[in-house]
């Protein structure tokens, strides 16, 4: 897909936002400490809460290990399309938190090892993600969490992937969508938050480039 690039609104405090996604501003909080650390190492209709799938994380030869880079987490059509439609590629002034559900905040400022992501500058519309190594029990906290927090989940690729999509409204009136999208499989969790757009396909790309 391809959207192009516009220049990032400035969200109002008394914004309203019908969203499952928790109200935050666009001009972005820092990213915990944790997940900025470690390098190797946005008026919708509220999504309807789903009972919780059981994480998809019994089976240990489905672990796997941190990306060497960003660049190794896409294919490479996913990777290309990135790079013409959301660049740059970790912007150090980008601090946008990869997800805004409180639990799974604190265990990425937990320190788990974690692989940050960012594409698009301060500025510009754009998405963070992450990719963490967590526990068994760390999985079942964040599907928990999400699903309670109104993200729709469901079984996929061998593991649970969670979303949710809302708009809010920009100093300037101009709706804005936003939203996270979440992917647990084994010891792997991906997590991104995004706004203006997120590529067809993005977290499902990086499922089937981790697990192939």
């Amino acid at each position: 897909m391809s959207f192009q690039i516009q220049s990032l609104v400035r969200i109002a405090a008394a914004v309203v936002i019908v969203a499952a996604v928790p109200a935050v501003a666009t001009a972005c909080a820092p990213e915990p400490s944790a997940s900025a650390s470690a390098s190797a190492s946005p008026s919708g209709d509220a999504a309807t809460p789903t009972s919780s799938p059981t994480p998809s994380n019994s089976n240990p030869t489905d672990d796997v290990a941190l990306p060497e880079s960003c660049e190794a987490l896409y294919s490479a059509p996913m990777l290309a399309t990135l790079q013409s439609d959301l660049p740059p590629l970790n912007d150090s002034e980008v601090d946008l938190y990869s997800t805004q559900i409180v639990p799974a905040l604190e265990i990425l400022d937990s320190g788990v090892p974690t692989l940050r992501c960012t594409w698009g500058g301060p500025g510009t519309l754009g998405l963070a993600t992450n990719v963490s190594i967590v526990s068994a029990e760390q999985n079942a906290t964040v599907v928990d969490a999400l699903t309670s927090a109104g993200l729709t989940c469901s079984e996929t690729a061998g593991g649970t992937l969670c979303s949710a999509q809302s708009e809010v409204v920009d100093l300037d009136g101009n709706t804005v969508a936003r939203g996270e999208s979440h992917f647990l499989r084994a010891n792997g969790w991906v997590s991104t938050s995004w706004v203006g757009a997120l590529p067809d396909g993005y977290t499902e790309d990086i499922a089937t480039t981790l697990w192939p």
